[in-house]
């Protein structure tokens, strides 16, 4: 499905690395550095950075990955983007990654409620459901 050379460039993704060293490495003994990852695809849709969390949990045994995403209530319509849009890509190019090192990934999104006093909540936040077409009228005639 992927060649081999374009599944190394997703492999090798550390976007903290220095440019002249060579990409092995950036490797890890188990598969990439999946909250690095997150974090570079995340946050340029926050308006504070500082709010992301993630935690990454691995099974090595199971070859699952589950990463755990937090940050402030009122960044989530830009994280989720319209119709979920861009959820739905960040957890697209995580799958992608995984697909390579034979991994599963799952990703779950917590946020916090705008008018909450700690600015989290333990509920998870899910995409909006898509909105349905507006019916246009009919002639009749």
């Amino acid at each position: 499905m992927f060649s081999s050379r374009f599944a190394l460039k997703i492999a090798v993704f550390d976007p903290t690395a220095d440019p002249s060293t060579p990409p092995t490495a950036t490797l890890g003994s188990t598969g990439p550095d999946y909250a690095a990852l997150v974090r570079f695809l995340v946050e340029p849709f926050l308006e504070s950075p500082g709010s992301l969390k993630v935690d990454c949990e691995s099974s090595p045994s199971r070859a699952r990955v589950l990463i755990r995403l937090a940050f402030e209530g009122e960044d989530k319509g830009r994280v989720f983007g319209r119709g979920g849009r861009n959820i739905q890509a960040i957890r697209t190019v995580l799958q992608a990654v995984a697909q390579v090192f034979g991994h599963s990934v799952h990703l779950d999104v917590f946020g916090g409620q705008p008018g909450s006093s700690d600015g989290h909540s333990d509920e998870r936040s899910h995409p909006p459901p898509p909105r349905s077409q507006p019916r246009r009228p009919t002639r009749s005639g």
